[in-house]
């Protein structure tokens, strides 16, 4: 009785470290979007240099998760999530003692490289330590930590520029993460699990470098193309992306013929249902990214709102989000349909925002909580079709499905972003119009992830 108690204890201690530490690589992913002026006019920079502060993080957190995905796997999950937690502490720290743009910028890029080491071990752990029920309660709070971050980014970042601590403006944004990241990095060394010794995998270099070109000529367009009317060299690099990709595909069919360990295990993409899958949670969570930024754009540039209303915009959606992790693991029946209702209630929350703007409706009380039927409906789906995902294969591929999951996110969230940016951008004459025609594309897109979720559980 005594074991059984210590080790529940510590699989809770366990989780808890691990979603502090997801916690914390999404709020950066938010929080320098509202420091962005205060940055600029601080130390004397240009627009596009801020954009660098902004899409720098994202930009080495996307190129790197696959890669910090496989380190995972031929180091061991504990001490890659500790190396890289030490990396993101430290450029943290130089982040916040930065005395001039350049500097800044190369931190932030050495901040997402220390994420993307970070990351892709709390989905690893969590297959490696969870099983059943008790898996799909670790994945809800996993997916509060995910959507949770990225406004709690918008929402702290507010604060704490507003507070101007001391005098120091923008800099406590990224200052607040030293003491955490310090006491997180003491406390994984005491409950995260030693990793077990045996065998590592070699790291396949030369699919590292393939693929990371191939997300880089990817990623870097949808952020900052579309900010910029989609310039010659956004499209120059996006076609470049499909000769890219196939050739890190011929290396890796290659590397497997040989007998070596691919970057990606050939099983997990060629899973029909994995597929399915990713296609299902990328159309969901692509459009919630979107609507991060949309939202924001409407409210602030549309109806002149501030910062802070924005911000507390999105709190029913995450509230309602939140709903979803207590309440999947005590259903006993349909459990295996909730991808597909999860999608079907997230278009419904998108169908209802669109009636509610059609009607005449702009903004208030009623907005937010229409909003938080999409957060309900993301919840379910989020949960359970990563749920889904990740048990289709055996823990050998644990590494492999975080990877993969947690790439697809990121590179669905921008391509949404670029798309819903660049269609508000063009109707922007009228803010209304503009979020409705936006939404109606949401709607779309949550039916085809409806559609791909009824191929996974089928």
């Amino acid at each position: 009785m005594l074991n059984t108690e210590t080790r529940t204890v510590n699989r809770g201690a366990i989780l808890a470290v691990l979603l502090t530490g997801q916690f914390m690589a999404n709020i950066d992913t938010a929080v320098a979007n509202v420091a962005g002026p205060s940055i600029g006019a601080d130390l004397h920079a240009s627009e596009g240099a801020v954009g660098l502060v902004v899409s720098g993080y994202v930009v080495a957190f996307a190129v790197l998760l696959i890669t910090g995905a496989r380190l995972g796997s031929s180091l061991g999950y504990r001490r890659t999530f500790l190396l890289g937690l030490m990396v993101f502490t430290i450029a943290s720290l130089l982040c916040g003692l930065a005395p001039g743009i350049a500097t800044l910028v190369i931190n932030r890029f050495v901040q997402g490289a220390g994420a993307a080491l970070m990351v892709p071990q709390v989905l690893s752990g969590i297959q490696l330590h969870f099983q059943g029920r008790d898996r799909l309660k670790a994945l809800g709070y996993f997916s509060i930590a995910l959507s949770g971050g990225a406004v709690a980014g918008q929402l702290l970042g507010g604060v704490l520029i507003a507070a101007d601590l001391f005098g120091t403006g923008w800099r406590p944004i990224f200052l607040v993460n030293v003491p955490i990241g310090v006491a997180l990095a003491v406390a994984g060394r005491r409950l995260l699990p030693a990793d077990p010794v045996g065998r590592r995998d070699r790291l396949d270099l030369t699919g590292v470098l393939a693929l990371s070109t191939t997300v880089l000529l990817v990623i870097v367009p949808l952020l900052l193309g579309s900010e910029r009317g989609w310039p010659a060299w956004s499209w120059i690099c996006l076609l470049l992306s499909l000769p890219a990709l196939a050739l890190f595909e011929y290396g890796e069919r290659r590397t497997a013929a040989r007998g070596r360990r691919p970057l990606v295990a050939r099983e997990v993409l060629g899973d029909r249902s994995v597929r399915a899958g990713l296609l299902a949670h990328g159309c969901t969570s692509g459009t919630y990214f979107a609507l991060l930024f949309v939202l924001a754009l409407y409210l602030q540039g549309g109806l002149h709102k501030g910062p802070a209303y924005s911000g507390f915009a999105m709190v029913v959606w995450v509230a309602a989000f939140g709903l979803a992790g207590p309440i999947l693991p005590k259903l006993r029946r349909g459990v295996r349909w909730m991808p597909v209702i999860g999608c079907l209630v997230l278009a419904l929350g998108y169908v209802s925002v669109l009636a509610y703007l059609l009607l005449g409706g702009q903004t208030g009380p009623l907005l937010f909580a229409l909003l938080g039927i999409g957060g309900l409906g993301l919840g379910i789906s989020a949960n359970t079709l990563v749920g889904a995902v990740t048990s289709r294969l055996s823990s050998e591929y644990a590494a492999d499905l975080s990877g993969v999951v947690a790439t697809n996110a990121q590179l669905s969230g921008a391509l949404g972003v670029a798309l819903a940016g660049s269609v508000y951008a063009a109707l922007a004459s009228d803010p209304t119009r503009a979020l409705g025609v936006v939404v109606a594309g949401f709607v779309v897109l949550t039916l085809i992830g409806a559609g791909a979720a009824h191929r996974l559980v089928r």
